[in-house]
């Protein structure tokens, strides 16, 4: 009672405390990455999680995941969905503004919809009948049919739809000079950036949220891993992405430096390109049984990520609702050997290029030796990510991919982007696949649904579409200076985020 007196006197005297104090010091990242350009612009969104480090700094979406969930009001105060599932509706905040002074609107919400090209582009297109502005500050999106997925494409890291750029600005400067100069609604404005090779930020003090603990964050690229833990160790950045093997047990017998085994939704496996050409080795399954048996999961594992990753047979995530889990393959290069026998390649064969997800070009080599064990003959191909990810895209690849992706979602988001019509990795499709995936877009009884997905499932299981390796535990290394990195903070998710959540010790 004393207490509650206490503070109602210091109220009524006019005494208040700021809510967070001045945003001071300096938070540098050693990524593993070269820095995209397109990556400053929410339009272009892959489906992956790696344009989000950079997205959840600079921009700001009507929802997105957050500490309180997969679809956290954030532009939008609040979002409401109709009786028929066929109206969603967005009232935004008052208090929202872009780095550039002006108000977030719902014009700006509409046209973000409109320009977007991106990851799902196609097929939230094909599902939004029409996005109405009702006033400022109310958005309408009004589907053709209901899609009891349409939060999960829009709203969370499956896309980059929901992020939000300020017409007026975009219109002004063109697509080129957005990504040149991006403004944007998040909690840090672009100070500097250099592509490829680093990007500064400085906190703006008009985020809606928060205003954030740390003045000014430096995302700088170090791709070769020795040079991030060099720098890392030295005190040069105080963040480092992707550690493996023996440096990464370095770092974690250094006092000084914590190691941290962030768990994305990520999984890796070896995609077969060549499947789809009846003239390709790749096209018979017992071929890609074979690959598939030819790799010692574990082994790889220790070695990459000292254990910490965990093998598997999908390339769904066990934690994704509508998953349905699959054992990881045996090793047993013996029957390898003989399936290979029996699809006629007694002495392996030339399978052209390999191109693993950079920078993995070590996990990569020793999924390649496995297959070079088998007699299956492989050229590495490596390159930086957003050079990989445009190839890929494009379908310029042949041979073999070692894919990944992180991004957030459940089994039809990634579904969508690796096996259906427009999805935007998919070389090829299976006419069953699609129609099952049409169906369970459609169906609104959740049960019902989750049998067509577990359906799909088991058709990419039998036929051996991927040769799945491990769910991804991804390493960090983070230096003395930090006191919140950020690292899960928001589940699943691959970076640190929010980044307006960091903080730096007190010296």
């Amino acid at each position: 009672m004393a207490r509650a007196l206490a503070i109602l006197a210091l109220l009524l005297l006019g005494w208040t405390a700021p809510l967070n104090a001045a945003p001071e010091g300096t938070m540098t990242w050693g990524l593993h990455v070269t820095l995209a350009s397109r990556w400053l612009d929410p339009a272009e969104t892959e489906a992956l999680i790696t344009p989000f480090m950079v997205l959840y700094a600079i921009h700001d979406a009507l929802v997105k995941p957050m500490p309180a969930g997969p679809n956290t009001p954030s532009l939008a105060e609040s979002w409401s969905v109709s009786k028929d599932g066929l109206t969603y509706e967005f009232v935004l905040r008052k208090l929202a503004t872009f780095h550039n002074g002006d108000p977030v609107s719902a014009d700006d919400v509409k046209f973000s919809f409109d320009r977007y090209k991106g990851a799902a582009a196609k097929l939230l297109k094909d599902k939004v009948r029409e996005v109405q502005v009702v006033d400022a500050r109310r958005v309408r999106f009004h589907l053709k049919e209901p899609w009891p997925d349409f939060m999960t494409f829009y709203g969370t890291s499956a896309s980059g739809a929901a992020w939000i750029v300020p017409r007026k600005y975009v219109e002004k400067v063109g697509d080129d000079g957005f990504k040149k100069a991006p403004v944007g609604a998040g909690p840090y404005r672009v100070v500097s950036f250099t592509p490829g090779v680093e990007l500064v930020m400085e906190a703006f003090d008009g985020y809606w949220r928060k205003t954030p603990s740390v003045k000014r964050l430096v995302f700088r690229s170090i791709p070769e891993e020795a040079t991030r833990a060099a720098a890392l160790k030295n005190g040069e950045v105080d963040i480092v992405y992707l550690l493996s093997g023996p440096i990464a047990e370095d770092v974690r017998r250094t006092p000084s430096l914590q190691l941290v085994p962030s768990q994305p939704p990520a999984v890796f496996w070896l995609e077969f390109l060549d499947q789809w050409d009846p003239k390709s080795p790749w096209h018979d399954r017992r071929v890609r049984l074979a690959a598939s048996l030819a790799i010692d999961r574990q082994a790889v594992n220790q070695a990459e990520t000292l254990g910490f990753s965990r093998p598997t047979g999908s390339i769904i995530p066990r934690a994704f609702e509508y998953a349905l889990s699959f054992d990881p393959p045996p090793y047993d290069p013996r029957r390898a050997k003989q399936l290979l026998v029996e699809a006629g390649y007694p002495n392996g064969f030339d399978a052209g290029d390999f191109y693993p997800f950079p920078p993995y070009t070590s996990m990569g080599e020793a999924v390649a030796g496995y297959l070079q064990a088998l007699g299956i003959r492989t050229r590495i191909q490596t390159m930086e990510r957003a050079t990989f990810l445009t190839a890929w895209r494009e379908k310029k690849f042949k041979g073999l991919v070692m894919g990944i992706t992180g991004a957030a979602g459940n089994a039809a988001t990634r579904l969508e982007a690796y096996v259906t019509n427009g999805g935007i990795y998919a070389y090829g499709v299976v006419p069953e696949v699609e129609d099952l995936f049409q169906r369970q877009a459609r169906e609104q009884d959740r049960a019902r649904r989750e049998t067509l997905l577990h359906q799909i499932q088991k058709i990419l299981h039998e036929r051996v579409m991927h040769a799945p390796i491990y769910e991804l535990a991804f390493i960090w290394g983070v230096g003395p200076r930090v006191e919140e990195s950020g690292a899960d903070l928001i589940k699943g998710h691959a970076y640190s985020a929010p980044y307006e959540d960091l903080r730096l010790r007190k010296q």
